[in-house]
Parts: C-alpha cells; sequence; structure tokens
C-alpha cells in the first residue's frame, strides 16, 4: 500500500463511550454503566495491528483520539495505544497527537497523565461559557470547569484547542460576540466554532419536530457567521476552514489530512477512513455498534465491513466536498493527482465560470477556492459543480 507523501498518513482512533449524551450529539457515541477497559484496549490493540499489516513502511504525521469521549479511557490505554502505533510505524518528527477531553473536573484531573503518556495536543469540548447555555446544551460542566479546564491544558501541552457553539436559539449577534471575545483571552493559536444543527435522531431535531425548540433563522444565522469571521480576523485567528480558526502555521495537522484528501486509517466503532491499496483507493468503514465490532475483532481481528474501491467520479466528488472546506480550496495539480480530472473536464468549463461570475467561487493560478459567499452556500456550491 503507498499513500501521497506530501500529505503523510493519519490515524483516528474512536473511544464510543460518553458519560452522557448531548442532545445535539449524532456522533457514534453510547452511555454504559460499566465497560471492560481491558477487553476494549486489547480489541483496539488488534485493530491496529491488522491495519499495519495494510500498511507497512507508513510515515505517521497524526494521530487523533476521538469519541465519545477519549478522555475517559485511562491514561495507561492511550500509552498502550501510541506505544503499539511506534512499533508498527514510523512517527513523523513533527506528529500531531491530539485526544479530545471534556472540561469536567474528573477529566482534567486527568489531563497531566494523558501528556506522560504521549498526548502532545488536546482539544476541549467546552462549547458555551455562560453556564445557561451549557445547561441547555447538555453540558457536564460549568464554565469555571470549563475555564479550569483550558488553563490546565495551557499549563500541560505545548498545543491546545477548544471548541465553542454558536446559533443556539435567541442568541444575539451582541451576546455571540462578547462570548468570542471571552474566549480571545484563554486561547492560544486554535479555536473551532460550529453552528449548532438539529441533526435527525438527537433530541434536539425531535422537540423541534414536536413545536418545542425554535432554531435560528438562516438570515440569523449568518449574520452570526459573520461576526465569528470579524472578531477572530481580528485577533489573527482567520478560518483556514469553515469552522476552524487558527493562528496561520498552528491548524490541526490531522484536519487538514482529512481536508487535503490524504490518507487515514480509522480504528474503533464506526472510524472510517480513505486508503490506496495497490494503486486504488478505497474507503473503510467500521462497524458502528460497539458491542458488535468488539465482538467482530476478538473473532477475527478486524472490525471492519467490506472496503468499498471508490471510483474516480466518487473521488471527485469527495476532494471537492472536502477541499472547498478549506480557505486554501483545491488545486488543480492535486485533482488529477488523486483522480485523473483537470478543473475544465470535470465541471464543463461553464458551470466553474457561472459560480465565479456570481462571486461564490474564486479562481487563482492552480486553485479554486469559494468566496465568504460561497462558504455560506458551500452545499449549493457542490451541486452545481457535480451535478
Amino acid at each position: 500500500m503507498t499513500t501521497d507523501a506530501a500529505e503523510g498518513f493519519a490515524l483516528y482512533i474512536h473511544w464510543p463511550f460518553c458519560l452522557s449524551k448531548c442532545p445535539y450529539c449524532d456522533f457514534n457515541s453510547h452511555v454504559r454503566e460499566t465497560i471492560d477497559e481491558s477487553r476494549w484496549r486489547d480489541a483496539l490493540l488488534r485493530e491496529l495491528d491488522h491495519v499495519a499489516s495494510l500498511t507497512p513502511g507508513q510515515d505517521i504525521v497524526s494521530i487523533f483520539f476521538g469519541g465519545g469521549t477519549p478522555s475517559l479511557m485511562a491514561p495507561a490505554t492511550v500509552a498502550a495505544l501510541l506505544d503499539r502505533i511506534a512499533h508498527h510505524w514510523t512517527l513523523d518528527p513533527g506528529i500531531e497527537i491530539t485526544l479530545e477531553a471534556n472540561p469536567t473536573s474528573v477529566e482534567t484531573a486527568r489531563l497531566a497523565e494523558i501528556r506522560a503518556a504521549g498526548v502532545n495536543r488536546v482539544s476541549l469540548g467546552v462549547q458555551a461559557l455562560e453556564d445557561s447555555a451549557l445547561k441547555f446544551l447538555g453540558r457536564g460542566h460549568n464554565a469555571e470547569e470549563a475555564l479550569k479546564a483550558v488553563h490546565t491544558a495551557a499549563r500541560l501541552f505545548d498545543r491546545y484547542s477548544f471548541d465553542l457553539i454558536y446559533g443556539r436559539p435567541g442568541q444575539t449577534p451582541a451576546e455571540w460576540t462578547n462570548e468570542l471575545r471571552r474566549a480571545m483571552s484563554h486561547i492560544s493559536d486554535h479555536l473551532s466554532v460550529y453552528q449548532l444543527t438539529l441533526e435527525p435522531g438527537t433530541p434536539f431535531h425531535a422537540l423541534w419536530r414536536r413545536g418545542k425548540l425554535d432554531p435560528l433563522g438562516e438570515e440569523a444565522a449568518a449574520t452570526l457567521f459573520d461576526a465569528t469571521q470579524e472578531v477572530l480576523e481580528a485577533a489573527s485567528l482567520p478560518a483556514y476552514e469553515i469552522s476552524n480558526h487558527a493562528v496561520p502555521g498552528a491548524e490541526s495537522q490531522h484536519n487538514l489530512v482529512y481536508w487535503r484528501y490524504g490518507d487515514y486509517a480509522g480504528i474503533g466503532p464506526g472510524a472510517h477512513g480513505r486508503m490506496k491499496i495497490d494503486g486504488t483507493r478505497f474507503a473503510t468503514q467500521r462497524i458502528r455498534n460497539p458491542e458488535k465490532w468488539l465482538t467482530q475483532v476478538e473473532a477475527r481481528g478486524d472490525g471492519g465491513e467490506e472496503p468499498e474501491a471508490l471510483d474516480g467520479d466518487t473521488q471527485l466528488a469527495e476532494i471537492m466536498l472536502m477541499g472547498l472546506r478549506l480557505a486554501e480550496g483545491v488545486s488543480e495539480s492535486r485533482l488529477r493527482a488523486v483522480c485523473g480530472h483537470n478543473f475544465d473536464s470535470a465541471f464543463q468549463g461553464s458551470r466553474l465560470d457561472a459560480l465565479i461570475r456570481n462571486d461564490l467561487v474564486v479562481r487563482t493560478g492552480d486553485s479554486i477556492r469559494t468566496t465568504a459567499a460561497g462558504r455560506l452556500r458551500l452545499d449549493a456550491v457542490i451541486a452545481h459543480l457535480l451535478n
């Protein structure tokens, strides 16, 4: 198996358990009263062994522990997984090893051990800096605990980030701007800001269907998006992706592997990957149900479903969907390397020209990228290009 040397190879490890399920969350996360962590650790190690057998000689540029709530893992489990990765692959000298953590007092107390296990970057699920908003979002911490966790992360890690959610019902531009400015005094070089969405299957979506939750309208949400860009650009944290802001040079390496359509493997329940095997790019998907995944790994060493070979049209759609989220956009040379297309052959010229005329896309040299207006209408831009 080979990968794009320019992008490196990344690993995503999924820990599917949470203490409670947030009402907005549609991730593959589950609440269990008890788990046998040693059994889960052994299964994750076995699946790492399986993936390693398919990907010898790779240079790992990023490892990301996501979930669920991976900060609920014992630090010894994190250390065992990192040791196994180092045994199988070469670690890039500048490797980024990120773990997502909730800022509860219990999990904050584990951060020093997580750092000692080898994690060098932490991403904290702060979500809001107002207690009333945190209660609405179903979070298990208050604003004071959140800021304490941020300060602990700043002391222990060279790099850290945290998340905020905006677009909450009734939220005004002034309130959001004040919350962002308050956040500025606590961040380092990276901040993720996500608009609240009502995903099917979540409690929030059910409340909306019953008329008990009134989300912000499209125009109000766009106003908050514009306010976000203004505040964070003024603070030297421009958006490098629609929802992620960083000081130039401090972008999340793992994010960039995804959005530049690099190669990565997913480990754990529901994790997905994109990998090239013998010249063919495959989509990989692990069994989503945690217990079914565990049973299959214990039976055969791999919790994956059948890999899907990706044809050129699918890869074209995926690289544009991912790459146009980035401020840098998509380069024609990268498009050609991935699926053999140039912009004119992929989009029949006129479709791209129409987007350029309407100030939704800019073409500069080798690349195309969305404008601010285009990022607000990204789904429509992608649909116009590809259909």
